[in-house]
């Protein structure tokens, strides 16, 4: 059995509205309480907007501004803006949004805020699907998955978003998993203080849209970075790679078969997949390597 060290400051709340076992609400309170109070949420629609809610019955402690899904990193940007504005140029300001509105239709406005390099904190809770909507397909939808709107399995590859910031040269991305929580904590602890742009992708298994039990949610997660699936790094200034999680030590039909959305596969869709995983593991750890050299 796995113990962590975990102190819960009670800055998230219960009494929302997130479904049994969700590893998203786990996710949003671990980023609030390793954030303190000194901060501001922007929240698009999403599953996190149902599960933060709006005053005066939000599950946050912290104020919280919803936003349009297109509008999440402008939105952020502003309100940071007039933060600095104000006199408080310290006060963290989130951004928590899916993965439909970071991949897809807020990308324009993460990209330009990046480009800017505005001073903020976006988290991407990544469920690879547009699953408060009907479960339908991302570009963060990996290969083969069943999706609403990809019923005999997706075609093509899940979008590379992290490499796609790191060629923005961004201050700091990385990837987080609630399945690793010390890992997680120090990386939104080290995120927020940074000053410019910071993105951390969360791997967010959806219970109702992936197939999977209401309590084997971290069980996933773990399975997801163990497989290499979802490798926890880090990207600094756009050039330095440092893999967390370093042995890639199960093959991928440990993680796949805890999923329903993957129960279609045949042996020689998992061979592709594995190939795929493989190829990705090897170069980001040449991409580490070169980083140390």
């Amino acid at each position: 059995m796995r113990y962590i060290e975990y102190k819960d400051e009670g800055v998230f709340k219960s009494g929302h509205f997130a479904c049994a076992g969700c590893i998203e609400s786990l996710s949003i309170r671990i980023i609030v309480n390793a954030v303190g109070t000194d901060a501001v949420a922007v929240v698009p629609p999403s599953c996190g907007a149902i599960i933060c809610g709006g005053y005066p019955n939000s599950s946050l402690s912290i104020p919280t501004f919803h936003t349009t899904l297109e509008a999440a990193a402008a939105s952020a940007s502003g309100v940071k803006r007039s933060l600095v504005a104000r006199g408080k140029p310290d006060t963290t300001v989130l951004c928590l949004a899916g993965d439909g509105g970071t991949y897809d239709i807020g990308f324009q406005a993460l990209s330009s805020a990046v480009e800017r390099n505005e001073d903020i904190l976006y988290i991407c809770f990544d469920n690879e699907g547009y699953m408060n909507t009907g479960g339908q397909k991302s570009s963060s939808t990996p290969l083969q998955a069943v999706t609403g709107s990809t019923p005999a399995g997706k075609l093509t590859p899940k979008k590379n978003i992290v490499e796609i910031l790191a060629a923005h040269n961004i201050p700091y991305v990385a990837t987080a998993s609630a399945g690793h929580a010390e890992d997680f904590v120090r990386k939104v602890e080290k995120a927020k203080n940074i000053r410019g742009t910071k993105v951390l992708i969360v791997l967010i298994p959806c219970l109702a849209g992936w197939g999977v039990a209401d309590n084997a949610g971290i069980k996933v997660t773990r399975l997801a970075v163990d497989s290499g699936v979802f490798p926890l790094y880090e990207v600094e200034d756009g050039v330095k790679y440092t893999l967390n999680h370093t042995k890639k030590s199960m093959p991928v039909n440990e993680y796949l078969s805890q999923q329903k959305r993957y129960k279609h596969l045949s042996e020689q869709d998992i061979a592709e997949i594995q190939s795929g995983i493989d190829k990705e593991w090897a170069r980001l750890e040449k991409r580490t390597q070169a980083s140390v050299d």
